[in-house]
């Protein structure tokens, strides 16, 4: 009774400062509702001791009481996510320094990052195919004039990538983290070139390989399951597009050293990644990147945009153009969600529930990063550094030609 009495004293008092599609339902029945408005999201309490998790909430202590099934959570993910944001904000206790700390002591060995890879990766991939668009790509979309349904997004974002790059007929191209093989089928079915696609997660190489027989691609195209420290050769093209996310801040000028070693003297690279938005490489605050670091990406970094730029110079590269495209990615996470809860019977026939509630969150919260600019997404091209840039046309007018 004295607990149920503490929570009725916190939620008057949280109701004073804000208002909230919040309800709260404890384990004898009792409710407590934080607007006047019908509640959006419900917080169901199954013994006291899970109020713990009310007093003093993060979006790391709310996220893991959720996936471990300490407490309950009822309503759609971008409901969710938004009211947790309230809660962490004004009644947690901000950004851990430990953890960022911790994580940057994380040696990113061969093995370390395949397992790391597996643990994301390797879930299935009818799992995957239930929530994206046709063409698996993982990865965020471009929604060149904003009408674009997903699965056209993510075609417009491929070709944008590859016109950036000025990918033309017979050029070798090394595809750094190749996922599901997207964007190398398109690259020799559409542009002619010779690819190499690498992944750590054997469901990933699986599944590509047999696209590029379907495609009857396999003089053009090789999927291997390979490290990027492990590659051999040069090629005139490089793209890597969502990987260096798992690189580990500490080790970006080794890894875009690596990348100049394999590139051509006249060749381009174009690097598509997730960044921090804290100038320091710092974790998002009030516990989201600790939620992430455990449930989801295990020992993945970002880098804020200042930080890759000076890794990259240190790692021999110049970089040619810089794109922002956060809000690109924030609709692609909520067109994700989106698909996620449309599917979501058929989804937990595919995984177990632990890891349902992880997406359920993770998506939504990803769109919610991107949409306050706690996170964002840039597309930089690259060449060697002290190079003539000749082959590259004056404007930009060719990426969109």
């Amino acid at each position: 009774m004295f607990e149920q009495m503490k929570l009725g004293a916190w939620s008057a008092g949280l109701r004073e400062k804000l208002s909230l599609p919040l309800r709260v339902e404890l384990w004898d029945g009792e409710r407590f509702d934080f607007s006047s408005e019908p509640a959006r999201v419900t917080i169901r309490v199954p013994d006291r001791s899970a109020l713990r998790y009310l007093r003093s909430p993060s979006l790391y202590s709310l996220g893991k009481a959720y996936v471990e099934g300490a407490i309950d959570v009822k309503g759609r993910a971008a409901d969710i996510i938004s009211v947790g944001n309230v809660l962490a904000e004004h009644l947690g206790k901000g950004r851990s320094r430990l953890v960022d700390a911790l994580r940057r002591r994380v040696p990113h060995t061969r093995t370390l990052d395949a397992e790391a890879i597996r643990y994301h990766y390797d879930v299935s991939n009818a799992f995957y195919a239930a929530w994206l668009d046709p063409g698996m790509v993982y990865s965020c979309a471009y929604f060149e004039d904003g009408s674009e349904d997903l699965a056209t997004a993510q075609q417009k974002k491929i070709d944008h990538i590859l016109r950036k790059i000025d990918l033309r007929p017979g050029q070798r191209l090394l595809d750094i983290g190749c996922g599901w093989g997207a964007l190398v089928l398109r690259a020799a079915q559409h542009f002619g070139a010779r690819c190499v696609g690498i992944t750590l997660s054997e469901n990933q190489a699986a599944l590509a390989r047999e696209r590029v027989e379907r495609a009857g691609l396999q003089g053009q195209i090789e999927i291997r399951l390979q490290d990027y420290r492990d590659v051999e050769g040069r090629f005139e093209r490089i793209t890597s597009v969502g990987m260096f996310e798992h690189v580990g801040v500490q080790h970006l000028p080794a890894y875009f050293s690596r990348v100049n070693s394999l590139l051509e003297d006249d060749g381009i690279v174009m690097n598509h990644g997730i960044t921090t938005t804290n100038v320091d490489n710092s974790a998002t605050p009030y516990g989201g990147g600790d939620f992430i670091d455990q449930y989801v990406f295990p020992h993945g970094e970002l880098a804020h945009l200042a930080t890759v730029v000076r890794t990259m110079q240190e790692g021999g590269l110049e970089v040619r153009d810089v794109e922002n495209l956060r809000r690109h990615y924030a609709r692609t996470c909520a067109a994700w969600t989106d698909n996620f809860e449309a599917n979501a019977e058929r989804i937990r026939t595919l995984t177990d529930e632990k890891r349902f509630r992880i997406w359920h969150v993770y998506l939504a919260g990803c769109a919610y990063a991107f949409a306050h600019d706690r996170i964002s997404l840039y597309q930089i091209v690259c060449g060697k550094a002290g190079q003539d840039p000749a082959q590259i046309p004056w404007s930009r007018r060719y990426m969109y030609s």
